[in-house]
């Protein structure tokens, strides 16, 4: 029998509120100490996030090599992906522990594992220091801030009529340090990294709990609880200043300013040596007689000031040759004043090196050619910082070559059909661009303002993209949720109703309305639970009770089946808010059904035997029942099977949320996008575009067989600047070994 079985979609499932109620019975006087504490810890975590760029920046600086260089990077990613996610699940457990107050039983209540489980019988390296480093943290708070958190813990169990331990109090370091663990427990970091970020919450966060306990005790006083309790000291803030860690790992001494020097010639000095070959391009066009002058560093940037002026548009940026103009008007000048005026070698290496760099930038097949052109006319810019200060090229934090990154970041998800004077992101880089020509001249200042003013904009357009794609993965979720039901009740059913004769009707209510029943019971409890159990027993029991029977007690066994049966079919369908009118006729032909059923075994008297004219349609289940989903996407390459090498699945799976991907589409049309969402229960990939909305879906096999064939290729989203300088470093390497 084919079965079309028409199942109404799930659109909205009641939730369980009951989680919610314990807040409503916690005294508003804590609410307010919970979202004031709430206020200064948001406050803390983006001083953290805020500044553990930079820290990472720096680690990455003094890496012992390219490994460790790129393992500070990718945590850089990592952390900027995730920081908003973080944030959010911090202050959600946050929350969640006042809830856990309104619980009467704290008999049963656990400690935060961090400090509660202590270490494990057989620690990995990894966890004991993870361990010693929050014991350590937790202990200084304690320290200097244990009398008032004992009070502020004293006064929460007065207002609760309760005992409450510090350990179970929302505003001990031990919980507040499970939070931050927990938030950021799908961070992509080794340990190295988990102890940099563990640092800095105590710098920026828990250095801050003396505030946090003071106000809160204040709260309470205020409203008359306890107000006799003698108020701890608290400690100035130069006295939180001093009892800040200042880690080795990433806020060294800072050094003196002649150290710094040495450093970043050391590193240019280094750079000079590949450079030699290279020496010679930006020389005037004149006899050989003609005696060499060396221009300063101060004439240099007035000649690039005044080419920085005629720097052409976005439209024929590939025609501009900066070398070529410089020489030309060193030959002109030179002319003038009857001598070779040329660039001192330490100029020129900068000028071949930034020349190079740019050439790599506008031939880099990981940004849109629209905005290539745009980022190309940051040459000279560019070029006079690196004149000015060396240590661009040592400095990963250096504001010019911040800002060239995160330009690049923010056009990695544009595509060259978007339309450009429509496109926030286009035109504001476009004046960042126009300003810079503008009024750059030697005051390099004007990068750290730009750079401000850009991550400020990019970090509107990122959260609004987020809150997208967080609704994207929250839908996705859903729907796959909805289509693991939907197979456990195909297989529910199958199993029950597969090779049996039953009557038509029973068949029917079986695919339309119980099937109902077993998917919101399966959503919403899940195919383990009771109430799935009892569900499926339900249908059991209604396909034996239409079945014949030999056995003696069966009649018997029917008789006293029936009213609990009909009971739990009609409390089925009530939770499932299904029509009763609908079911009404089906009740009536059940009634039939079984009265005929106790006729066949002996229960029934014999006048109410059924005509002929009476007897129900009988139909045979042979063929599978499929439940028709909502919105199925098609089966595509449900067929093809690749072995487990296959060079597209390798690469498949070396995607991370995050990673952006290139699809060639028909027409010679590119589509980027950013992967959203892996969504474990059906292994679909989602894709959505820069703003957040998704626009693309695959399988893992043919994402793989996309990938094989050419028609998507993954972008390289690393820092523009590192991979154009490396590229560059490694050309000059591999022509010295060459001679």
């Amino acid at each position: 029998m084919h079965n079309d079985g028409n199942v109404v979609p799930l659109h909205k499932v009641s939730t369980d509120q009951a989680n919610r109620s314990p807040l409503a019975r916690l005294p508003v006087i804590l609410l307010q100490v919970r979202d004031k504490a709430a206020q200064q810890l948001r406050q803390g975590l983006q001083g953290l996030f805020d500044n553990a760029d930079d820290t990472l920046f720096e680690m990455a600086d003094r890496a012992r090599d390219d490994v460790e260089q790129n393992l500070f990077f990718e945590a850089m990613r990592d952390l900027r992906l995730k920081r908003k996610s973080i944030e959010r699940e911090f202050i959600e457990q946050f929350f969640d522990a006042f809830v856990n107050l309104a619980q009467y039983d704290f008999t049963q209540a656990t400690l935060a594992p961090v400090v509660a489980a202590g270490i494990p019988a057989q620690p990995t390296k990894d966890e004991l220091e993870r361990h010693l480093a929050v014991e350590s943290m937790v202990a200084r708070v304690l320290r200097h801030d244990g009398v008032a958190l004992e009070q502020l813990t004293a006064r929460l169990g007065v207002l609760l009529e309760r005992p409450l331990t510090s350990q179970h109090n929302p505003l001990s370091p031990a919980l507040l340090c499970e939070h931050f663990l927990q938030a950021g427990r799908n961070l992509g970091v080794g340990i190295k990294v988990k102890l940099i970020l563990l640092k800095l919450f105590e710098r920026y966060v828990l250095s801050e709990c003396d505030q946090l306990y003071t106000e809160a005790n204040q709260l309470l006083a205020a409203t008359g609880i306890l107000p006799d309790l003698k108020a701890s000291p608290s400690r100035r803030a130069s006295d939180r200043t001093a009892d800040k860690p200042v880690p080795k790992a990433d806020k060294p001494a800072k050094p003196r300013a002649a150290e710094v020097d040495d450093s970043v010639q050391e590193v240019f000095a280094a750079l000079q040596k590949l450079l030699m070959q290279v020496r010679g391009s930006v020389a005037p066009t004149l006899e050989a007689s003609a005696p060499a002058q060396p221009i300063s560093t101060r004439d240099l940037l007035r000649l690039l000031s005044h080419l920085q002026q005629y720097v052409p548009a976005p439209a024929v940026q590939d025609e501009f040759d900066l070398r070529g103009q410089l020489e030309q008007l060193l030959t002109r000048v030179s002319v003038r004043s009857g001598k070779s005026r040329v660039v001192e070698d330490a100029d020129e290496d900068v000028i071949n090196l930034i020349s190079m760099m740019f050439e790599f930038i506008l031939d880099d097949h990981n940004l849109p050619d629209t905005f290539k052109a745009l980022i190309g006319r940051l040459q000279i810019p560019m070029l006079k910082v690196a004149v000015q200060d060396k240590s661009f090229f040592s400095r990963g934090n250096h504001p010019a070559r911040r800002l060239l990154n995160e330009i690049a970041a923010a056009a990695m998800g544009c595509g060259d059909c978007d339309d450009q004077q429509r496109d926030s992101l286009y035109l504001r880089i476009e004046q960042v661009v126009q300003r810079l020509l503008n009024d750059y001249v030697d005051d390099p200042a004007i990068f750290s303002e730009l750079l401000a003013d850009f991550l400020a904009f990019t970090s509107d357009e990122r959260r609004r993209s987020e809150l997208l794609e967080q609704r994207i993965r929250d839908a996705e979720e859903g729907r796959a949720k909805a289509d693991l039901a939907r197979q456990r009740v195909e297989g529910a059913l199958n199993q029950v109703l597969l090779g049996k004769v039953l009557p038509l009707a029973v068949v029917e209510f079986v695919q339309q309305a119980w099937s109902q029943v077993l998917l919101l019971t399966c959503f919403k409890h899940g195919e383990h639970s009771e109430e799935w159990k009892a569900d499926v027993l339900t249908l059991e029991q209604l396909i034996w009770s239409v079945q014949p029977h030999d056995e003696s007690d069966a009649g018997l066994r029917l008789l006293a089946m029936v009213p609990e049966l009909l009971k739990a079919l009609r409390e089925g369908l009530s939770r499932s808010a299904f029509d009763p009118f609908a079911t009404s006729e089906f009740f009536s032909e059940l009634e039939v059904l079984h009265v005929q059923s106790l006729e066949r075994m002996g229960q029934a008297p014999e006048q109410a035997k059924p005509q002929p004219s009476d007897l129900p349609v009988m139909v045979q289940v042979s063929e599978r029942i499929v439940l028709r989903a909502a919105n199925k996407a098609p089966a595509e390459s449900a067929a093809v099977r690749l072995p487990a090498d296959d060079v597209g699945l390798i690469q498949v799976d070396q995607l991370r949320l995050g990673s952006w991907v290139e699809f060639q589409e028909e027409d010679d049309n590119r589509l980027r996008c950013k992967l959203a969402a892996i969504i474990q229960a059906t292994g679909k990939y989602v894709f959505v575009n820069r703003t957040g909305l998704k626009v693309l879906e695959h399988s893992r096999t043919s994402l793989a067989l996309e990938f094989r064939r050419g028609a998507a290729r993954l972008l390289d989203d690393t820092l523009l600047f590192d991979r154009a300088l490396e590229s560059v470093l490694g050309n000059l390497r591999q022509l010295n070994r060459g001679k």
